[in-house]
């Protein structure tokens, strides 16, 4: 039997199809607006949208007006700083107008600098003989043997551009009869070079370092020399071997040695500072033996800069090597800087290995030097024709 109320006419599947779609869609509308997901003890959150939207509008009427007042607190700022520039201009000079004035300062500067450099003279190698006020036979010794005097010292620095001076200092009572002996002396030979620095025992180390500032200020050159004034020096060998490492950066020539760090008191050579170098026993480190050495231009230059501050200990020769510990140097240890006197020099010599220097390790120096400089001349010295054969680029 047939079902009496489906006997009306049937609706097409286009409105069918239509009225789906339109319940879909107002089914997820009317979700999104009523219902929310479920919390976590699983109760139904409703009307979460309106809360939100009536606490989020709230916040953001409170957030205008902050922004509101820090607008308003920034264009206060702004207006004192435009002030304070319109004030600063009118007290500072306008540099914008004069674009020299901008670099006066540095030109002067460079100024300067050209001027030192412009007065330093041009030398290949300047040495400098330590000497001392009760030194004067010494300084008379060197000067008949190994020292150029007069016209031939001008000459050989002027044709080989190799400096040699008497350095000292001053006594430490200004114009006493030792500072005119020197100013007598100086007179006489002109082969001094006056140091700003009060002449004392214990002041070897600060003498060192102010002759290599000095020297370094009045000549421009590739080595510096200190050379105490008992020893025995062959200047062209000097030269010649110093002319071998003049394309070397950062040299320091000399016999090296590494002694042992006297700790106790009242021997001679004592280190106060002993407790610096370790353990009591130690030794220092390598460093040149202080009858002579060299160093190059770079090396003074760096003692001229830093010479307020480069510590001195109470040897002198350690000192030097404590300058150049830290430092990229090339150490070269030339042991014919320090050949004993005759028969050991005279035997080299024979043989064509002129010695640069001689002394006798037992004295520190040549033992009674007044007495026997001429005697190790005559069998240690060189043949000065060197000097003619050799081109020292200063």
């Amino acid at each position: 039997m047939k079902n009496t109320r489906c006997t009306g006419r049937k609706v097409s599947p286009k409105w069918i199809l239509i009225f789906s779609t339109f319940s879909f869609a107002f089914g997820m509308f009317f979700t999104n607006r009523v219902w929310a997901p479920l919390d976590s003890d699983g109760k139904v959150m409703r009307r979460r949208e309106q809360e939100i939207k009536i606490i989020s509008d709230d916040c953001i009427t409170n957030k205008d007006s902050d922004i509101l007042g820090a607008i308003h607190k920034s264009d206060e700022a702004i207006r004192s700083l435009g002030n304070s520039l319109s004030k600063l201009r009118m007290e500072l000079p306008i540099a914008e107008s004069s674009p020299e004035k901008l670099n006066h300062g540095s030109l002067q500067a460079n100024k300067t600098v050209s001027e030192k450099d412009s007065r330093r003279k041009k030398a290949f190698v300047v040495i400098g003989i330590n000497t001392a006020f009760s030194s004067r036979r010494r300084r008379d010794s060197v000067r008949e043997t190994w020292m150029p005097r007069g016209e031939k010292l001008i000459q050989l620095e002027k044709e080989k551009g190799i400096v040699v001076r008497f350095i000292i200092g001053h006594s430490a009572t200004s114009k006493s009869i030792l500072d005119r002996a020197i100013d007598s002396e100086e007179s006489q030979h002109k082969d001094f070079l006056r140091l700003k620095h009060v002449e004392g025992y214990h002041e070897l180390t600060a003498k060192t370092r102010t002759f290599f500032a000095t020297a370094y200020a009045n000549w421009d050159a590739k080595f510096y020399v200190k050379v105490d004034d008992d020893v025995h020096v062959n200047l062209g060998m000097l030269a010649s071997t110093l002319h071998r490492h003049q394309t070397k950066p950062r040299v320091y020539m000399g016999c090296m040695k590494s002694g042992p760090v006297l700790s106790q008191k009242n021997v001679k050579y004592h280190e106060p500072e002993y407790w610096k170098f370790g353990e009591e026993g130690n030794r220092y480190f390598r460093h040149a033996t202080g009858q002579i050495y060299a160093i190059s231009s770079d090396l003074a230059a760096y003692i001229s800069t830093n010479q307020e501050i480069l510590h001195k200990y109470a040897n002198e020769d350690v000192s030097l090597g404590a300058w150049f510990i830290g430092l990229d140097v090339e150490h070269i240890d030339d042991r014919n800087m320090c050949c004993g006197t005759p028969p050991e020099c005279e035997w080299k010599a024979e043989t064509g290995n002129v010695c640069i220097a001689s002394f006798d390790w037992s004295c520190s120096g040549i033992c009674k030097s007044v007495e026997r400089m001429k005697q190790v001349h005559k069998k240690c010295g060189e043949n000065r024709a060197i000097f003619g054969t050799t081109n020292f680029e200063a």
